[in-house]
């Protein structure tokens, strides 16, 4: 188990029945790069592979 997993578990526990938008996800991302822009590089790669997740392998 990746210490981020215990990040993971407590986002699915609290917000597991939660619906929300990719325009509120996108929000959020953007304004926890505000608060932590150390974040940025990541976040940034997170929201591209959501992003890509149905392009075909090539």
């Amino acid at each position: 188990m990746y210490f981020t997993d215990r990040g993971i578990e407590e986002l699915a526990s609290r917000r597991g029945d939660d619906e929300v938008t990719i325009d509120w996800l996108a929000e959020q991302f953007r304004t926890f790069v505000d608060l932590n822009p150390e974040f940025e590089i990541p976040i940034e790669r997170l929201a591209t592979w959501l992003a890509r997740l149905d392009d075909d392998e090539d």
